[in-house]
């Protein structure tokens, strides 16, 4: 959360010397949402004034989120502020790569494999040796057992498909017939 909160403090600006308890409230709500001041990496004023009796100030403030190691800092470019009379202030928010899946694993309802796949599970579940539960360790076994051989079952059953536009639970044949129809068309009526 970031913006010109127009509240002079001490807490954030070591030029002023006072304390308001407007930011005491600032700092409540803030806290309420698991942010945290955010401390800048190069402490210099924020606003600047033409005015030779005013002081520059720092008014502008961000708020990161409490504890985080990769958000903690953010910085003050007083070169960028161009016509406006308030610094730019940036935050560097790391981005890590993420593998996103162009494949699903999938059962087609009604199909043969579905049918399969209920029969496996009843089969596995009627299998198991549920006699002698006496303790926790058991159990666990027992348990884990269980999801192993349920993920053997799905994997036998489900066929991978790949992830695109069309892959909703309700787009089937019947619907690519549709789209190619319209395609040839370009009615409005198709």
């Amino acid at each position: 959360m970031t913006g010109d909160f127009n509240i002079r403090n001490s807490l954030w600006d070591l030029s002023f010397l006072h304390h308001s308890s407007i930011s005491n409230d600032l700092i409540i709500i803030t806290d309420s949402f698991n942010l945290s001041l955010s401390v800048p990496t190069n402490q210099i004023s924020i606003r600047y004034t033409d005015n030779i009796n005013d002081s520059n100030l720092t008014i502008d403030l961000v708020f990161l989120q409490c504890d985080s190691p990769a958000l903690n800092n953010h910085s003050i470019h007083p070169k960028w502020h161009l016509s406006s009379d308030h610094a730019l202030l940036t935050v560097m928010i790391p981005i890590s790569e993420e593998v996103i899946n162009m494949c699903k694993s999938t059962i087609q309802k009604d199909s043969t494999e579905e049918a399969q796949f209920v029969k496996d599970t009843i089969n596995t579940i009627k299998n198991l040796n549920v006699l002698n539960l006496s303790d926790i360790h058991t159990l666990e076994n027992v348990v884990n057992d269980f999801a192993k051989n349920m993920d053997d079952v799905w994997n036998k059953n489900a066929k991978l498909t790949n992830i695109t536009w069309h892959s909703k639970s309700w787009w089937d044949n019947h619907c690519s017939c549709e789209l190619k129809k319209y395609r040839s068309s370009k009615s409005l009526e198709d």
